[in-house]
């Protein structure tokens, strides 16, 4: 769909508009059929088109293409679509709209009318469109559509095609159809008012600054960043934890809002901890005055009541001072929503999906997004739901169009599985959108994750129970057999032979056709069979989609374990790259993006990204210069001139190609310069072969740290400056294992030394809480690199003043770090000294081990006047390919060649 507010047009297809919903969108089940549904629906066009030429010879004709346009509301449509076949006869023409499904046929009329809406308003706008713009037939099929029958619909029929055998239902289009035509006019209209609506709020949009007192640095980096943007629509923004990036984002983000350039913008984080820090701030800074309030009250009560009453919501009236709003909404995960006690998301299992889009009208749930400013927190959808008896995801669904800014996981834009609830939005357009991705560092490996895949033989064994008992079609659980007990023979592999992933292959696209067109009871299978079941279309249609892309994703299919088959994406850059591309501004921003050029790299920003508008490139292309003078004849040469002469031209593709390449702003921080008192133990080698030799030196060192830490707090100048520090330190250690080692190597050493280690936990708030408590009651805090504790933690920002960190946290040594070891380097492949051999190392371990380094030390210095003395507890620290990779404030210190040494920098 492509609308122009100021024209007041849109234009769509008849299949876009047939499907357009306000409100839930029916769904008979889960899982993508994907290309076996195409191939079948096209195999039953065909077979149809073959009777009806056998019957009709010349007087039918086939996918004809219809056009017209149609005025409602005071919005000109433009509906677009092509028939299925057009058979002419002596008294009118008759239009033949053909759909396959994998219901049995035939079936009750009204089930089907109930079951597929969105066909029968596609035959009618085609009746309509026909009957309105004649014109638009082939000049036959008009001679027949004389004036005496212009005023009359067009005979049509929707013809059902069971997909399993081929048996057909016709059902005749009725003259009370074009009832369904008018009220889907009526929705999109609705639609527009709305969308017309929030561009008139958006400007008028006002906001606070993210920062009433800026901190020294952050004055400058709002202008900083709309300059570069304006020159370069996508950014690398580098700034330190505790900078300040949501707030500089959001302002940036408001500031293009307002001014028109976006439509929207699309706030996507890794974790939940920073959405839920997105949605504070953004309330904060657009949170209305006492007096604007109180204007609103009355405006907003009209607004509800109107709602109650089920008032088309185009025709409410705008809420009071709508110049101050901003329509947000965090998107939460679908199973966070459901209101079952088991999350089983089928419209047979659940009363909530059923008949969803029937209940909507009279259910006053429009009130989510006709009025901007109401409660829209999770308790409050999971009650409107239940009072409404419809589903909060539907809620979500509906309502996440009409906002301005989207607060989400990074997988409702990057994972196939889940960007349809973005990219599916009526109106959405990513050409029109500002995407703002903070902790991007994690991007490449979460975009990776949503790419790979596992399978076990004891839940494809699982599932297979429930096909039985559920009495599943016999081809089917055939085919299943055949999966499990090729899963059950697999042995721990760590590539899986050419023959076996070819027969994985077979097995799986097997499956996924069946999936597609075997008519199945989920809910009676239940949601972990039903998941088995719906992954395999999905996987399938990824692996398609690989073969068919220039740049297919690196996957390894390997075996963890026996009996366990594990599909590893192990580069996401071209996925990466792709859905970039698609959007009209990006930001990526975290404090660990460093090095530029492998992170570049590894989200597919080279110079593929920098794309020449299509017709200079072909110029170009074909002008290109040859090896050596004289090789062209005089006619080349000739062609050459021409094609060469205009240096604007050769101007222009340079400022595209300089526009779409990625630029980068460093934020400035001052605050920062010396708050970290460094250094270098080179008395230990903490490498994986080596630690177990130097366990009593690590206790030791703990031990001395601590102690010194507590002198430090005792010290008046320190609790002057930091009231808040604790006398903890905190140790990162490279797994958990080593930290556990180390905590029992100091209970004999030194037993009256108290130790915290990192439970495993998962919320947030549990996190926190063992935090707070541990700085009080443990003299060292055992911590994990790369865990939330050390990426998502900032409770120890000004709380801890020392900090160690055991060894670079390099990956573990896996099948799948040998496999993206033998990867060929990106192009253009990143500068470093050494071999491939080295850089490759560089990128697979180096790279991520010391970002998760860096990303931990951040955390104990977000603001002015708090200061940090860490010591790197490993002779590695100091070799160059390492300590380059540290981050800037890092870099400098003092080295610990011996235990005086240490004694020295430690008083």
């Amino acid at each position: 769909m492509t609308f122009d507010l100021d024209a007041r047009t849109v234009a769509l297809s008849a299949g876009e508009f047939a499907d357009f919903s306000l409100g839930p969108r029916e769904s008979i089940g889960g899982g993508g059929a994907g290309v076996w549904r195409a191939q079948l629906g096209t195999h039953w066009h065909n077979e149809l088109r073959a009777r009806a030429v056998t019957e009709h010879a010349a007087a039918a004709a086939f996918e004809i293409p219809i056009a017209g346009r149609i005025v409602h509301r005071g919005w000109t449509f433009t509906l677009t679509g092509r028939i299925d076949q057009l058979i002419r006869a002596a008294d009118g023409i008759t239009l033949r709209e053909i759909k396959s499904v994998t219901r049995p046929l035939p079936a009750d009329e009204t089930e089907l009318r109930r079951d597929y809406p969105g066909y029968f308003i596609q035959l009618a706008t085609y009746a309509a469109l026909a009957r309105n713009h004649p014109a638009s037939l082939p000049a036959e099929s008009r001679e027949i559509h004389a004036p005496s029958l212009a005023r009359r619909l067009p005979r049509a029929e929707l013809v059902f095609v069971e997909t399993d055998s081929g048996l057909a239902q016709t059902i005749a289009l009725t003259p009370a159809d074009e009832a369904l035509f008018r009220t889907q006019l009526e929705r999109v209209a609705e639609f527009l008012d709305l969308r017309l609506r929030a561009r008139e709020r958006l400007r008028g949009l006002r906001f606070r600054p993210a920062f009433a007192q800026p901190r020294p640095g952050q004055e400058t980096t709002l202008a900083e960043l709309t300059t570069l943007f304006a020159r370069h629509p996508l950014v690398l923004f580098e700034a330190p934890t505790g900078f300040g990036k949501t707030g500089v984002l959001l302002e940036f983000a408001l500031g293009q809002l307002r001014s028109g350039h976006f439509d929207r913008a699309l706030y996507l984080t890794s974790k939940s901890t920073g959405q839920l820090q997105v949605v504070r701030t953004l309330a904060g800074m657009t949170q209305r005055l006492p007096d604007e309030r109180r204007e609103a009250g009355e405006a907003k009560q009209e607004n509800e009541s109107a709602a109650e009453h089920t008032l088309p919501a185009s025709r409410l009236p705008p809420p009071a001072s709508t110049a101050t709003a901003v329509a947000a909404w965090h998107v939460r995960n679908k199973s966070e929503h459901c209101v079952n006690p088991i999350f089983h998301c089928t419209r047979d299992a659940c009363a909530f999906l059923a008949a969803a889009a029937e209940r909507w009208p009279a259910s006053g749930l429009a009130r989510f997004y006709v009025d901007e400013q109401h409660a829209r927190d999770l308790d409050t959808l999971r009650a409107a739901g239940r009072h409404a008896r419809i589903c909060p995801y539907e809620i979500t669904r509906a309502a996440l169009g009409f906002n301005d800014v989207w607060i989400g996981d990074y997988n409702y834009v990057f994972a196939p599985r889940n960007r349809g609830l973005f990219f599916d939005q009526p109106g959405f357009t990513p050409a029109r959108t500002l995407l703002l991705l903070d902790e991007a560092h994690n991007l490449p490996s979460r975009v990776a994750d949503a790419y790979s895949h596992a399978f076990t033989a004891a839940d494809a064994f699982a599932a297979r129970e429930e096909l039985h008992r559920t009495h599943a079609p016999a081809a089917l659980v055939n085919a299943w057999d055949h999966w499990c007990h090729f899963l059950h023979q697999l042995r721990t592999i760590d590539t899986l032979p050419p023959a076996a992933e070819d027969d994985a292959c077979h097995l799986l696209g097997e499956i996924a056709k069946l999936v597609a067109t075997t008519p199945l009871d989920y809910a009676a299978l239940g949601p972990r069979a039903s998941e088995a079941l719906w992954e395999i279309p999905s996987l399938v249609d990824e692996i398609a989609d690989d073969d068919s892309h220039r740049a297919p994703l690196s996957r390894l299919w390997w075996c963890p374990r026996d009996a366990e088959l594990a599909l590893t994406c192990l580069d996401a850059a071209p996925a990466i790259g792709a859905t970039l591309r698609e959007f009209g501004g990006v930001v990526l921003a975290s404090a660990t993006l460093t090095p530029i050029d492998n992170f570049s790299a590894a989200c597919g920003l080279d110079l593929s990204f920098a794309a020449e508008p299509p017709a200079l490139s072909s110029e170009l292309s074909a002008a290109a210069a040859p090896e050596k003078l004289g090789a062209l004849t005089k006619r080349a040469t000739r062609k050459l001139y021409t094609q060469l002469t205009s240096a604007a031209d050769l101007l222009r593709v340079e400022e595209a190609r300089d526009a779409a390449s990625p630029a980068l702003l460093r934020a400035h921080t001052p605050w920062r310069d010396g708050a970290y008192d460094v250094a270098f133990d080179a008395r230990v080698d903490t490498t994986f072969q080596h630690r177990s030799h130097h366990y009593t030196t690590t206790a030791a060192t703990v031990g001395a740290l601590s102690a010194a830490a507590s002198r430090s707090r005792a010290q008046p100048a320190l609790a002057a400056s930091s009231s808040a520090a604790a006398s903890s330190v905190a140790v990162f250690f490279p797994s958990y294992a080593y930290a556990e080692a180390i905590a029992r190597e100091l209970a004999g050493l030194a037993p009256a030394l108290r130790v915290a280690l990192q439970p495993k936990l998962r919320d947030l708030a549990a996190q926190s809480a063992w935090v707070d408590a541990s700085l009080l009651a443990a003299d060292a805090l055992f911590l994990v690199l790369g865990s939330s504790f050390a990426e998502s933690i900032d409770a120890l920002g000004g709380r801890v003043t020392h900090a160690m960190i055991v060894g670079p946290a390099l990956p573990e040594v896996n099948a799948v770090q040998r496999a993206k070891l033998a990867l060929p380097a990106p192009s253009p492949a990143p500068r470093v000294a050494g071999s491939a051999r080295d850089a490759a190392f560089r990128r697979v371990y180096q790279i991520p081990g010391m970002t998760k380094v860096n990303q931990a030390l951040g955390r104990l210095v977000r603001a002015p006047a708090q200061r940090a003395r860490i010591l790197f507890h490993c002779r590695r620290f100091l070799d160059p390919s390492y300590a380059s990779l540290l981050a800037a404030e890092y870099r400098i210190g003092t080295t610990v060649a011996d235990d005086v040494a240490f004694a020295a920098w430690l008083g």
